[in-house]
């Protein structure tokens, strides 16, 4: 997030989209649903399903799957042809705003509506709304990354914001609401294949110098490793012959799920590190048994960039360790040396290499976190990015038109799915299905449909269905329901006896590599 949860209250207009916030993240939701109830903030929620948050709002948006740049560009021409950006801001902070404009303006408000199914009449209002606030906050989650166009949609979401200059003040920025815990922290720590920690390139010869002789070796590569959607086909080609998974469950949370099961059953040497025997874990030649977050010391890197302490609260239990054990046991037994002594050391050393962590240490978090980047000891780190300048000095405008999702619908499979979480599960449920109270209250897998579309279909609440995609097929119960949108059916992803994912479409974005969650194209009957 560019600005602090907190923040979000001092904005006068909070735009959501792709995210259904009171489910995924709870904690949020309620900053959120305070700045509207008790403060009389604005609330924008631009989602295709009727979600929790659209009682909040002032204006809900309920576009066609798959269609954010398109809305969004509306928005922006609405803005310039109407005056309402912020000319200021853009001649000083920003380039290339003639290019964003030619593009823009052919995304009328009827043109987006034929597009998107938003009316022009809302989608003016909308960006009326937006424009028109003193701040203005932009909240997203995967429901604007998972698509094959997701680097698009989010590069969208930061020329909307430059455009307003509602960015680098309190109450305003482009804010993604982190799908996992820790998932920042993650990321910070290099968890990506092209940087090491704090997002250095691994094509930077001195940062590869500066890690090499923190690490003791000769040199590193300088070439940029696979992303996990790389990775099982490669697997399944025969190209890649050993993986190690790590907290992760791709059984049940990849796309293609089919596909996916059939790349891991190929590798030659399978090693799954997790705390409980996940459906993944069950395909492992080897499990390593770790300990979960109340088990352990070290920190935690949340969405709004806080670096905060986790304390061991009980003892693991038979023969689990932690993840940082696990890992320095095995390199140590393949012949480099890693002998920490605790987590502290660990910090010790990740802040010797990394310009954004430098001055965050133990004793300085010890009661509260510290928001990166945070360069020495003496700063006092930095809740709000972008204040003054941009990373890389003026911020750049995309000019990005509107490309379809991947799979589209037709007369075989006539019905559009998209896919998402609810309150009572988590992920993959490898945690949340061993709890009695969640799976009372959240016991099995549903797809949610229309009342339209249910009487077309012919279909009662409660029948047991067939969904099948051209890549799968599962049986789920129907559910009848006013957040459905005609057209369209939804399913949670939680649940491995009818997963979601061996609907899903794994075609990528070609930037970033996510695949297409959100959009295929499916079928429904009546189950045999």
């Amino acid at each position: 997030m560019t600005n602090t949860i907190a923040d979000i209250e001092q904005a006068d207009v909070i735009l959501i989209t792709g995210s259904n916030t009171s489910e995924n993240h709870p904690v949020i939701s309620s900053f959120v649903k305070r700045a509207v109830h008790l403060k009389g903030k604005q609330l924008i929620v631009v989602d295709p399903r009727r979600i929790t948050m659209t009682r909040y709002a002032r204006k809900w948006l309920r576009p066609n799957l798959g269609t954010d740049v398109a809305w969004i560009n509306g928005l922006m021409h609405v803005i310039i042809s109407e005056g309402l950006h912020d000319q200021a801001f853009v001649d000083a902070r920003t380039t290339g705003f003639e290019a964003l404009r030619k593009t823009v303006e052919t995304y009328t408000p009827d043109y987006v509506e034929a597009i998107t199914g938003i009316r022009a009449v809302d989608l003016v209002e909308a960006a009326r709304m937006y424009a028109g606030a003193e701040r203005a906050s932009i909240l997203y989650c995967m429901g604007i990354t998972q698509h094959t166009t997701g680097t698009d949609n989010v590069k969208s979401l930061a020329n909307l914001a430059m455009l307003c200059g509602h960015i680098g003040q309190p109450g305003t920025g482009v804010n993604p609401l982190r799908g996992q815990n820790n998932v920042q922290g993650a990321c910070d720590m290099g968890g990506l294949p092209d940087v090491f920690s704090g997002y250095q390139k691994v094509t930077d010869e001195a940062a590869r110098e500066r890690m090499a002789a923190a690490w003791k070796v000769d040199r590193l590569p300088a070439m940029a490793g696979l992303k996990v959607t790389q990775m099982l086909p490669a697997a399944h080609d025969g190209k890649l012959k050993a993986m190690y998974i790590i907290g992760e469950n791709p059984i049940v949370s990849d796309a293609d799920l089919n596909h996916a099961e059939q790349s891991l059953r190929k590798l030659d040497f399978l090693v799954v590190q997790d705390i409980f025997l996940t459906e993944t874990a069950q395909l492992a030649d080897v499990v390593l048994p770790s300990a979960c977050f109340a088990e352990k010391d070290g920190t935690f890197s949340n969405t709004e960039r806080r670096v905060q302490r986790v304390r061991k609260a009980v003892e693991p239990p038979g023969e689990a360790l932690e993840d940082w054990k696990i890992i320095s046991g095995v390199a140590t037994r393949m012949g480099y040396p890693m002998s920490y002594t605790d987590s502290r050391q660990i910090m010790d050393e990740l802040r010797s290499v990394t310009p954004s962590y430098a001055g965050i240490s133990y004793e300085r978090i010890d009661q509260q976190g510290i928001h990166w980047p945070c360069p020495n000891e003496e700063h006092p780190g930095t809740p709000i990015l972008h204040r003054e300048q941009f990373t890389i000095g003026k911020g750049v405008f995309n000019a990005i038109d509107y490309r379809p999702p991947a799979e589209t619908v037709d007369r075989d499979y006539p019905l559009y799915l998209t896919t998402g979480r609810l309150l009572h599960q988590y992920h993959t449920g490898t945690m949340t299905m061993k709890t009695d109270g969640l799976n009372e209250i959240a016991p099995e897998c549903f797809v949610e449909i229309s009342p339209q579309d249910a009487r077309e279909l012919a279909v009662q609440d409660g029948t047991l269905v067939r969904i099948a995609s051209r890549r799968g097929r599962i049986q789920a119960r129907l559910r009848i329901s006013p957040k459905a949108v005609q057209g369209t059916v939804f399913l949670p992803f939680h649940y491995a006896q009818a997963a979601a994912n061996r609907l899903t479409n794994a075609a990528l974005d070609p930037i970033c590599g996510i695949p297409e969650f959100k959009v295929c194209a499916v079928k429904l009957e009546k189950a045999a």
